[in-house]
């Protein structure tokens, strides 16, 4: 058997004065979600990233059997079948037209019916299991230190480019100086060049992407990070691989509704072991981890069967479910500097939302309390 990375608390290095930086990113959460509908010109609060759902569909997991020991660890430690639901979105913190948002986008899977206590803050008893993952394998930012300077930045990231390439050249100056309160610094030009690979991402159908959670997540006695991709199946069945920004307002959403429309759609959840600290960090997002090194291993098969979708991507339902990273057991929680910022800032994201939307935040058990409207109203 090869030999992977034990984990230890000791990997995560949390700073003595974490809790003041949590503090100040869920107190500027709150704030930006109260500002959505002026700065979306929305009707409703929108999440403070991911702001626009494109789809939420019905899907299923199956937990594969006969796992090797070092994969079936957690929640891959049970074999079965599990009801799911899948959110895709764009990563912009706004509404706006495809064309103006950027490519980033967001594959929410939550897995319902498993077992255990949750980490999620007040959600302990939580009968669901989430994933948050993003199309892209690095993230930009690598600390919550770091964090509170760069998310007021991102979220005002289509005001400083509206203004072309002044503006890109006033936000770059703010980035690595630390919002004007450092010297440049190696660490700030590292993120600022992990934000830069999100342009590269083409406009290709979302149900093409490669989904990662960047970020390190603990996997039993293990390190991991976790992928999701699509079956070669479903690269075949896919119609129209490319996507035209112009077509539409939001041609993304019409490429999902129009797919699924047509077919069922598979896709692997897979893990990748962390064989070496040095090369495969937890606390640095901006390094994307060696495959040769270390490959993706499928764990899970996701299904997302043939369904009508209504034009609007089953908006009500999406705005009223939650994933958080957290909503998992310990064995298989996301870890590090930055994702342990998460923990808070989530459940303040979706609280705050809504609180503010006149909605019950309630978690569903099954499909169908979580496609039904009615269970979150108040």
């Amino acid at each position: 058997m090869e030999e992977y990375i034990k984990y230890s608390y000791e990997v995560e290095e949390i700073p003595e004065n974490f809790d003041e930086y949590i503090t100040t990113i869920n107190n500027d959460i709150r704030e930006y979600i109260k500002n959505t509908p002026n700065l979306s010109r929305a009707t409703h609060h929108t999440r403070d990233a991911h702001a626009n759902g494109y789809a939420v569909l019905k899907a299923e997991v199956e937990i594969l059997d006969n796992l090797p020991e070092e994969l079936a660890q957690g929640i891959y430690a049970k074999p079965g079948k599990h009801q799911a639901a899948v959110r895709f979105s764009n990563g912009s913190s706004r509404v706006l037209p495809d064309k103006l948002s950027g490519n980033a986008q967001g594959f929410a899977l939550k897995i319902f019916g498993i077992d255990g206590k949750k980490l999620s803050p007040g959600e302990e008893d939580s009968p669901n299991v989430d994933f948050n993952l993003i199309n892209n394998p690095v993230f930009f930012c690598n600390s919550a230190e770091h964090y509170v300077f760069i998310s007021k930045l991102f979220l005002k990231l289509n005001d400083f480019f509206e203004k072309g390439a002044l503006g890109k050249l006033e936000f770059a100056t703010l980035w690595v100086t630390e919002n004007k309160k450092a010297f440049p610094n190696f660490e700030a030009l590292k993120e600022l060049g992990a934000l830069k690979t999100f342009e590269k991402i083409p406009s290709i159908n979302s149900f093409f992407y490669e989904f990662y959670s960047m970020g390190a997540v603990r996997h039993g006695d293990y390190i991991a990070k976790v992928r999701v991709i699509p079956t070669e199946q479903t690269k075949n069945a896919i119609t129209e691989k490319n996507i035209d920004l112009d077509s539409a307002e939001w041609p993304y959403r019409k490429g999902i509704i129009k797919e699924i429309a047509q077919k069922n759609l598979t896709f692997e959840l897979q893990i990748q072991l962390c064989k070496d600290l040095k090369e495969m960090p937890v606390n640095d997002l901006t390094k994307e981890w060696s495959q040769e090194l270390s490959p993706f291993r499928t764990v899970a098969k996701i299904t997302i069967p043939k369904q009508t979708v209504p034009e609007d991507g089953n908006f009500e339902i999406m705005e009223n479910l939650s994933f958080t990273p957290f909503r998992t057991i310990e064995e298989n929680s996301p870890i590090g500097n930055l994702q342990r910022s998460r923990q808070s800032a989530y459940v303040t994201s979706s609280t705050s939302r809504h609180e503010l939307n006149h909605k019950k935040r309630k978690e569903p058990k099954n499909l169908e309390e979580a496609f039904s409207p009615e269970f979150y109203q108040l």
